[in-house]
């Protein structure tokens, strides 16, 4: 089914077919795979659709982020556990790692779950603390939940642990595994996502250098923070780009 028929199907009205949060979704899929932060056909992204959270939408089983259309991510409950038996069930990491989230972190409207080369090379290292040493390090200074728990894959039980650590955080480093990032909207989630892999990259560089760092101050690490919170929209601004490149080059997510 496509957008127009989702349209049909509910008299036009996107209170249910979710025209507007689907198309965000989209395009973060397609964007993840032009940054390489995809991974096989593994890796899920979900955007909340319900006052409470619970009603998610996530992307299919087993498609890849290229090809991913608006009209085929999968609306499902966190709180229905009879999801897995359905037809169209999402992978069942997916429904352990963000349903527990939505269930649990009501704030965390949009989930994006990758393994990023620098953000998973910093979540396997013993100290995966993301060292404020320029702006973009500093944007997460003191603002990421770290894990330190890893117990395997993303199953019920390990979504459960994981949405206790995220708590009311938008980025967790979700230890010897990869990375989340969460927020009220996909454009606030995916700046975070995308600065965040910039972040570890540049501080994973830093490392190989085998210099020593130059760390910002505390007050200095913590005002680029507050600055970077305060900054007029940037990241809608941003995403308002991301949607407009690939309304040229690649249209038909939207679909």
């Amino acid at each position: 089914m496509g957008i127009s028929e989702l349209k049909k199907a509910n008299h036009g009205l996107d209170t249910e077919s979710f025209i507007e949060e689907r198309t965000d979704l989209a395009c973060a899929f397609r964007w993840a795979h032009r940054l390489d932060m995809h991974e096989s056909v593994a890796n899920h992204f979900s955007l909340a659709v319900s006052d409470d959270g619970s009603r998610f939408l996530i992307n299919p089983d087993g498609r890849h982020f290229s090809r991913i259309k608006a009209s085929e991510l999968v609306l499902v409950d966190a709180n229905d556990r009879d999801t897995m038996d359905r037809a169209d069930a999402p992978d069942p990491t997916a429904w352990g790692l963000h349903g527990a989230i939505h269930r649990n972190c009501p704030q965390a409207r949009c989930v994006l779950h990758v393994h990023p080369v620098y953000a998973t090379v910093l979540a396997s290292l013993a100290d995966s603390t993301l060292y404020p040493i320029d702006q973009n390090t500093a944007r997460f200074y003191k603002r990421v939940a770290v894990d330190e728990g890893f117990d395997g894959m993303a199953f019920e039980a390990e979504g459960e642990r994981c949405s206790r650590i995220l708590g009311e955080k938008r980025i967790m480093t979700m230890g010897n595994h990869g990375v989340l990032a969460a927020a009220p909207t996909v454009a606030q989630a995916f700046d975070a996502l995308y600065y965040f892999e910039r972040a570890a990259r540049t501080l994973i560089i830093a490392y190989g250098t085998q210099k020593e760092m130059k760390l910002l101050s505390d007050d200095i690490a913590e005002k680029t923070a507050r600055q970077w919170e305060s900054y007029p929209n940037a990241a809608e601004k941003h995403f308002r780009e991301l949607k407009a490149i690939l309304d040229e080059d690649e249209p038909d997510y939207r679909d």
